[in-house]
């Protein structure tokens, strides 16, 4: 993705707008053609739309900016008054300042379509405790379902089982951007996995974080390696049982079933 900084200049008087481009080019358009009629159509306006504009800016800005011509040889017309001018002129300069200024912010903005990104999906809502974002590695297609895996933060793998429908109508394939969302419900802690075997197929190691007991439930918060975390929602009976305390190492198992994939919009 490319991206850059933009930015146009606005004009207002005592808190009303008075302008910005668009009315200013009308203003010089006036001055190159001396008629409203042409300068309404080269500036994309209709002839009452320009005069609506020229009335306002002449109120706002307490004088006149353009005046009418007594007809005669020359058939009358329209022009600038010398602070109309004078306006435009000004209006050109600010413009080409701001727009020297933008350029540099933007030559020193790098990676902002990065931050960009992460901006978007941290303004994500969802009711899944557990958001990891990453890309897909690998894609085992089946003849209903597929397996999905994706890498996220600290080099974790995460494995999901999506159905093929889904697959195709997200463009999962390697090296697609993605998301995986878990709920804190459908994860399993497990202090003593040596040598144990899980149908699960998702396994992730960390250390516990945080616990906050409940009335019923406790949530647990483990920190992975790579600075991610996954939080496990237990009862508070197994919380006690498996001795869960800051610091202890913990593995956190959930089914590939349980894991929902999408894709940045």
């Amino acid at each position: 993705m490319t991206m850059q900084l933009q930015g146009t200049v606005w004009l207002t008087v005592d808190g009303e707008n008075f302008g910005g481009t668009g009315r200013i080019a009308l203003l010089a358009q006036i001055a190159a053609c001396g008629s409203i009629t042409r300068a309404a159509k080269a500036a994309g306006m209709s002839y009452k739309a320009a005069w609506d504009a020229i009335d306002a800016m002449n109120n706002l800005a307490g004088e006149p900016l353009v005046e009418r011509l007594a007809g005669g040889k020359g058939g009358g017309g329209t022009r600038l008054t010398q602070r109309g001018a004078q306006l435009v002129a000004n209006f050109a300069t600010i413009e080409r300042e701001h727009r020297r200024f933008v350029e540099l912010l933007d030559s020193q903005a790098g990676g902002i379509a990065d931050d960009y990104l992460l901006v978007r999906r941290m303004a994500m809502k969802t009711s899944a405790r557990n958001q990891f974002f990453g890309r897909v590695t690998a894609l085992k297609a089946g003849a209903v379902n597929d397996e999905v895996t994706l890498e996220v933060a600290g080099g974790h793998s995460i494995v999901a089982i999506v159905t093929h429908e889904s697959t195709e109508s997200l463009g999962l394939q390697p090296g697609a951007e993605a998301f995986a969302l878990i709920k804190s419900s459908m994860v399993i802690l497990v202090t003593d996995d040596e040598g144990a075997k899980f149908s699960a197929r998702n396994r992730l190691r960390g250390t516990v974080a945080r616990v906050q007991p409940g009335a019923v439930n406790a949530e647990v918060v483990l920190e992975l390696s790579g600075g991610a975390t996954l939080a496990a929602i237990v009862t508070n009976e197994s919380s006690q049982a498996l001795g869960l305390a800051v610091g202890q190492p913990v593995t956190a198992i959930f089914k590939a079933s349980s894991v929902i994939l999408g894709v940045p919009s």
